[in-house]
């Protein structure tokens, strides 16, 4: 496993991890996809981290798969390793108990665009770019797009997107739904960051039954997501967040979150 191949630092309560293989565009193999699992380890064991952000090295956020990496695989040996183990990693980033944030700087195709679906939040540069063009050499998403874009965008487009291959820009991804907002390339870190901070400042406890909630409810039926959101509120009023929370609202004071 490449170390360089993914860097990780704190700002603040945020760990940002930045995948660094900038003469690729970030392009994911084998190994960076291991560098990037044990970099997620790193940020959920840390206690001090209590949001996540996830960007790219120079002018892409991550451009896809290594094609020459890809071009050497077969398909039951891909299917048992690579496949396996970035289905598993995206998995993770994306039922993970803490908040993650993509700051997308650029280019995010294919497997980059499969991350950033991963993610809670996504904040793209003005130069990004976003697409799915596996289609073009005769492939198709395989790190879950197929299934997160036609549960995040309205199912045509998605088709659309998928079928051509073609990316659209930040603006257009914006107004999909795909992303949260367009930044100036410049201020795009200072943002994730500082947002970043904002989420860090609420209750960790509340955030990551907040998060399991949304995520458990979305494949469920409505009355049997009505039912576990009434459970988990219920189990959060057992923590001393909540009731700090109350407190300091009716003292006038900030709230002291502990995370218990």
């Amino acid at each position: 496993m490449s170390e360089s191949a993914v860097l990780i630092e704190t700002a603040g309560s945020a760990g940002v991890i930045t995948i660094n293989r900038p003469e690729r565009l970030n392009a994911l193999d084998l190994p960076t996809c291991q560098a990037l699992d044990a970099a997620v380890s790193r940020v959920e064991a840390d206690e001090g981290v209590r949001v996540v952000v996830i960007t790219g090295a120079g002018r892409a956020f991550v451009a896809g798969g290594d094609i020459a990496d890809l071009d050497s695989r077969q398909g039951l040996a891909h299917y048992e390793e690579f496949a396996e183990q970035i289905h598993r990693l995206f998995r993770r980033i994306e039922t993970l108990d803490k908040p993650t944030i993509a700051a997308v700087n650029g280019y995010a195709l294919g497997g980059g665009a499969e991350l950033m679906l991963s993610t809670d939040i996504r904040l793209l540069s003005a130069k990004a770019k976003i697409g799915v063009p596996e289609i073009n050499l005769g492939l198709f998403p395989g790190a879950g797009g197929t299934q997160r874009l036609i549960r995040q965008i309205p199912l045509c487009r998605a088709k659309e997107l998928m079928f051509t291959g073609v990316p659209i820009g930040a603006e257009e991804a914006v107004a999909l739904g795909l992303a949260n907002r367009v930044v100036e390339p410049e201020a795009l870190m200072d943002d994730a960051l500082a947002l970043a901070e904002t989420i860090a400042s609420k209750s960790p406890l509340a955030l990551r039954y907040l998060k399991r909630t949304i995520d458990a409810g979305a494949d469920m039926p409505l009355p049997a997501a009505l039912a576990h959101e009434q459970a988990m509120i219920s189990l959060v009023l057992d923590s001393e967040d909540a009731h700090e929370g109350c407190r300091a609202f009716l003292e006038k004071r900030e709230a002291r979150f502990t995370g218990v």
